[in-house]
């Protein structure tokens, strides 16, 4: 499914999709017929491409993102990063000696609404006020495709799905002069995996924020973020339906010109915009491996944290870096 949002997206961006490798010959020869492009073996990759993506499981990510970089093509990488810490220090290495060309795709910070959303926080901030109330959930059922809950996917909910509230609520609380995250307390729950997660984030100027990721939930989905202070409420709705308001009032949002809007709405598209222009004009991206990084330290000091059933846990964690997020919380 991400494999074919990104294959939208580039078309929509102007690039062509020209290879498709996959697990099985069945799934890379429809997806490659879908597109016009060549079904390929991983190891045929980049195939003559610029970019690879790479939306394959988290336990192949370190290796089918460092076979591109080392074969000269940049590399848009899905969430969550990779499986390890140690497998993020050493491709954080390997994305500087091949000159910064990996995007770790964190679409929703190049989603339209999200930009609006911080060009609004920071214009309360700005005004002198101080943000007290940051909150950011993901709340739906549980995908009908893929392994998100088993062992070998190396976390449930808040690996997978949570990291992207983590992330916006990293970046807003940039915006919010709030600096980084400096420890958390998470509490999790779920028999194999975790399908429930419910985390508080300090960062250094004192702020505590909440963040909810849940696969427990209703058939309608909930995505919303709400940031407040003591004179502005602005909040944002992503699912079921897209909407921001400021003090109750409608903000209105850029008109969604892409066929399938969710790829536009959701910053697949100027994801990929963006990362192509990154590559002509040799500069690193937004979204860098540094970033996809410090998700991975987040993640991690939170099913530390669980393992003691909320514990407050710096961030860096000192946890060890050759566990996955599952193993840190079931096998502390």
């Amino acid at each position: 499914m991400i494999a074919g949002a990104h294959a939208l997206a580039a078309r929509e961006a102007g690039a062509l999709v020209v290879a498709v490798a996959s697990r099985t010959e069945q799934s890379r020869t429809k997806l490659a017929s879908d597109l016009g492009a060549h079904p390929v073996d991983y190891s045929r990759l980049p195939a003559g491409a610029d970019i690879v993506v790479v939306a394959t499981p988290p336990a192949q990510h370190y290796e089918h993102a460092s076979h591109a970089l080392e074969r000269g093509a940049a590399v848009l990488l899905e969430k969550p990063m990779v499986l390890t810490l140690n497998e993020a220090d050493r491709l954080v290495d390997l994305a500087h000696r091949h000159g910064e060309r990996l995007l770790y795709a964190e679409n929703l910070a190049y989603a339209p609404i999200i930009h609006a959303l911080i060009a609004r926080v920071a214009r309360v901030v700005d005004t002198g006020a101080t943000i007290d109330h940051l909150q950011v959930r993901t709340i739906q059922p549980l995908p009908t495709w893929g392994n998100f809950t088993s062992p070998e996917w190396g976390g449930g909910a808040l690996y997978d799905l949570g990291i992207h509230p983590l992330a916006l609520a990293v970046l807003i609380g940039r915006v919010a002069r709030a600096g980084e995250v400096v420890a958390v307390e998470a509490r999790l729950r779920g028999d194999t995996t975790d399908t429930h997660a419910e985390v508080t984030l300090t960062f250094e100027s004192g702020l505590k924020a909440s963040v909810i990721s849940s696969w427990e939930g209703g058939d309608v989905p909930c995505w919303d973020i709400q940031v407040s202070s003591t004179t502005d409420v602005v909040r944002a709705e992503l699912l079921p339906a897209l909407s921001l308001e400021h003090n109750g009032e409608p903000v209105q949002l850029p008109r969604t010109t892409a066929a399938i809007p969710m790829i536009e709405n959701f910053g697949y598209i100027a994801q990929m915009r963006e990362f192509i222009d990154d590559l002509a004009n040799r500069r690193a991206p937004f979204m860098d491996a540094a970033f996809g990084r410090w998700m991975m330290e987040i993640v991690c000091a939170c099913y530390t944290s669980a393992a003691t059933d909320g514990t407050t846990t710096p961030v860096p964690s000192g946890c060890d870096r050759q566990r996955t997020p599952l193993q840190l919380w079931k096998n502390p």
